[in-house]
């Protein structure tokens, strides 16, 4: 399985990303993490891409503040820690890179982001 730093910073065809992503849903479902509790982390995630074509300062901003929100996510339900894991360690990555590649490396959370909502919601209604 690639890590994190892998698709962050190359996988230019995003086949690693897709691979990543099934695998983590996978593992999210057997850890029993629900609909809602994903839907809530997306909506943020949301929130903030559409913060940064406005302003990027701001999302970034968020993003950063999302590591704290998924903490406290985290102590309140410990089914939340490996989604946690995964997007803290993206989140490191976007920070990571300089201004040229920073908008690439954003895009790449929120696709992984999207990757691993819907291979968990595939998953969850198949079982």
């Amino acid at each position: 399985m690639s890590d994190i730093a892998t698709i962050m910073r190359g996988d230019p065809s995003g086949a690693e990303l897709v691979k990543f992503a099934e695998q983590t849903a996978k593992q999210l479902v057997s850890n029993n993490l629900t609909r809602s509790q994903i839907r809530n982390i997306f909506n943020e995630v949301r929130k903030i891409e559409t913060l940064w074509g406005i302003s990027k300062d701001e999302a970034f901003r968020r993003l950063n503040m999302l590591k704290p929100k998924l903490e406290y996510i985290v102590a309140r339900n410990n089914s939340v820690q490996l989604l946690r894991d995964v997007l803290c360690k993206a989140i490191d990555e976007v920070n990571a890179a300089d201004d040229k590649q920073r908008d690439q490396r954003f895009q790449r959370f929120i696709d992984l982001v999207e990757a691993i909502l819907a291979y968990h919601r595939a998953k969850v209604e198949r079982n």
